[in-house]
């Protein structure tokens, strides 16, 4: 008996998905990708491209600004969310600590010592950390719906303080906060409250900076050990992973990059009080991180880039962006509960060169089946 191959029907080429793609590429194509991409990021608000700006009613390069510290802040909301699956419903607490440190260091209305606005930036990250280790510490133990509500309550905390500990001056706050340092040619601030291009530059390059480390630490000991606590703690636990050790450096992680990015905010306004703290703005930030796609950098990006553009760009829907937002997530949560952009399944410290040899495709992303070759056009009967 002789066995004959059916031909496979002629059919147009199946197109791939844009993550598969990209997964595919090497590294040196993929930088080939990515570096005439960051330029053009750096030179969007020179440009201020018709279809993009939100000019006349709103200033393009603080928009831009604005974006690129929504984008810092949903990454280390993400580190927490996202990558270790603990919900922070009160990051904004973060956000508003990093803010008061520089304004207290850098502001002349402060009676603390003033320091370079670029020393302060460090400072009010370890501050941040502090924080996060004396909120994660008794907090870690709980989770799910237990934990949101006393992160919920920590964001609230910090706002209430500001409010009534007279030496943060409640409603009145800091004026005058400082700036980096840096002059123009012809001998003005480099770095003004009108001007939002050096501080967009300077934003988009921490972002970089965090994006290369929080990659690093995704494919370590740590990043493997908070996938696994993300998808069941009590697996991960059994299996000797310290559970609330890596959860509290998750925490402490995040946190830093929080008051990293709420210092950055108070440098560009140049005023920090109390009223830009609440409940709301935090419910904005986690909102980034979900319509993004929880777990992955570039999703979160990306969600961050809708919450912050789309009510500057549409200045008419501004005062409707909870409800619009609120909408979108309802949605999502029905057809894409991944969120826009799905985070990794598997993350491995050299997953690229397993998932080639193994598959001889790249890594997938989540709602696809890594594992799952594809069938053969033709069968043999």
């Amino acid at each position: 008996m002789t066995t004959t191959t059916t031909p496979a029907p002629a059919q147009a080429k199946k197109r791939r998905p844009l993550g598969e793609w990209w997964n595919n590429l090497s590294r040196v194509q993929q930088w080939g990708v990515l570096i005439p991409l960051v330029v053009l990021v750096y030179l969007l608000p020179v440009l201020n491209p018709p279809i993009l700006t939100t000019e006349p009613g709103y200033d393009f390069p603080i928009a831009m600004f604005e974006v690129a510290r929504y984008a810092l802040i949903a990454i280390g909301l993400n580190v927490v969310v996202g990558q270790a699956g603990l919900l922070d419903l009160g990051y904004v607490g973060f956000f508003a600590v990093g803010a008061y440190v520089a304004a207290l260091f850098t502001s002349p209305e402060s009676s603390l010592s003033k320091l370079p606005f670029l020393a302060v930036l460090p400072i009010a990250m370890a501050v941040t950390m502090i924080f996060g280790v004396v909120l994660g510490t008794p907090t870690l133990r709980l989770r799910g719906d237990y934990l949101a509500i006393v992160t919920l309550g920590f964001g609230e905390i910090v706002r209430l303080l500001a409010d009534n500990v007279d030496p943060l001056r409640g409603n009145r706050g800091f004026q005058q906060v400082g700036h980096p340092p840096g002059t123009k040619a012809d001998g003005t601030p480099l770095f003004t409250n009108t001007d939002g291009i050096p501080w967009y530059w300077l934003c988009v390059t921490i972002i970089i900076l965090i994006l290369f480390l929080v990659g690093n630490l995704e494919r370590s000991r740590v990043g493997r050990a908070w996938v696994a606590i993300r998808d069941d703690e009590d697996a991960a636990e059994i299996m000797g992973v310290p559970t609330f050790k890596f959860k509290i450096w998750a925490f402490v992680g995040g946190a830093a990059i929080g008051g990293l990015s709420g210092a950055l905010y108070a440098g560009q306004l140049g005023f920090v009080n109390n009223q830009k703290f609440d409940v709301v703005t935090s419910m904005l930030f986690l909102a980034a991180v979900i319509l993004g796609g929880s777990g992955n950098k570039v999703g979160v990006i990306l969600g961050a880039v809708v919450v912050a553009y789309i009510p500057l760009r549409f200045l008419v829907i501004a005062e409707y962006k909870y409800l619009i937002f609120g909408v979108a997530l309802i949605v999502l949560m029905i057809f894409r509960p991944q969120g826009l952009l799905g985070a990794r399944q598997r993350l491995l410290t050299y997953g690229r060169q397993a998932y080639q040899r193994l598959l001889g495709k790249g890594e997938q992303i989540s709602s696809d089946n890594a594992l799952q070759t594809e069938s053969t056009p033709g069968s043999k009967s």
